[in-house]
């Protein structure tokens, strides 16, 4: 990090965990900072991982790595910083080796899919178990909300809100138990995803409503009408919802009739609420562990 720090500059920010980093508008090209009239200076593209944007709400503008071509959100524009508000959810030990299987099935069934926030595509992957089993250890997300642009100067307070009406929760229990696949608005990228459609589904919705609120007072969009509580494993590129619809479907009944995968995929309990705005993570409630 200090090294970033020094070839692409910083900047003061009050963040718990780290600092406001909007993506680069020119990736490669950044303006010198003081005075006006100077000319940028060309530098090497920063980490991809400052260029990622969050969820899945959109795309403006696509551009590519050797092994795979990312789509943004919504284009850069100084000052404004990426939300996202989010339920962590990490996959137990036994429901990944079922996932795994899944995937490994799905993978090689349809071409160019990726497992979310992964470069390396899903085939290659699922050709190193170790490898498969570290990308699906880390975390993932329950999206409360769209994920948008925020003005620096609103943060404080969304953030403030959104702790107001989202600090005091019960744990509750999320059942996992539905394969879907979507696609998002602009039907540039499709997601294989775990919906909830019973245990947690209500109190996630009621969260949903809570934040709807917070970002109807910063003139934010709001969630869709009728949320599907769901993490994302995998992306393509594209609207591919028949072919992998068909694909999971498929492999599914076969793994199911050989008794190697359950209705239930997962369950997890509630553990508190997360909003990262640029790079910084800022804890919105958590419950203590038990």
């Amino acid at each position: 990090m200090d090294a970033l720090r020094a070839s692409y500059g910083d900047s003061s920010s009050d963040s718990d965990t780290d600092e406001l980093s909007p993506a680069a508008e020119n990736p490669g090209e950044v303006p010198t900072s003081g005075k006006q009239g100077k000319e940028s200076i060309s530098l090497p593209p920063p980490p991809l991982s400052l260029l990622e944007s969050i969820g899945s709400t959109g795309s403006l503008d696509v551009y590519s790595t050797e092994t795979v071509t990312r789509v943004r959100n919504f284009p850069h524009v100084h000052g404004n910083y990426a939300l996202h508000v989010y339920i962590p959810v990490f996959i137990p030990l036994l429901a990944k080796k079922e996932i795994a299987c899944v995937l490994k099935r799905v993978a090689s069934l349809v071409p160019h899919l990726h497992l979310v926030e992964a470069d390396i595509p899903l085939n290659i992957l699922c050709n190193d178990d170790q490898k498969l089993d570290h990308a699906l250890g880390r975390e993932f997300h329950i999206s409360l909300g769209r994920s948008v642009p925020l003005r620096v100067h609103q943060i404080n307070s969304l953030v403030s809100m959104l702790r107001q009406k989202l600090q005091l929760h019960k744990r509750y229990w999320m059942d996992f138990n539905k394969w879907e696949v979507f696609v998002n608005d602009d039907s540039t990228r499709s997601f294989l995803s775990l919906e909830i459609t019973t245990s947690g589904l209500s109190e996630i919705s009621k969260q949903i409503d809570a934040v709807n609120e917070v970002y109807k007072l910063h003139n934010l969009p709001e969630f869709y009408k009728d949320p599907r509580p769901h993490i994302s494993l995998v992306w393509a590129l594209g609207d591919i919802r028949t072919s992998l619809k068909g694909a999971v479907d498929g492999e599914l009944k076969k793994l199911r009739a050989g008794g190697c995968v359950q209705n239930r995929i997962f369950t997890s309990k509630f553990s508190g609420i997360e909003c990262k705005i640029g790079n910084k993570t800022h804890k919105i409630c958590k419950l203590p562990d038990e």
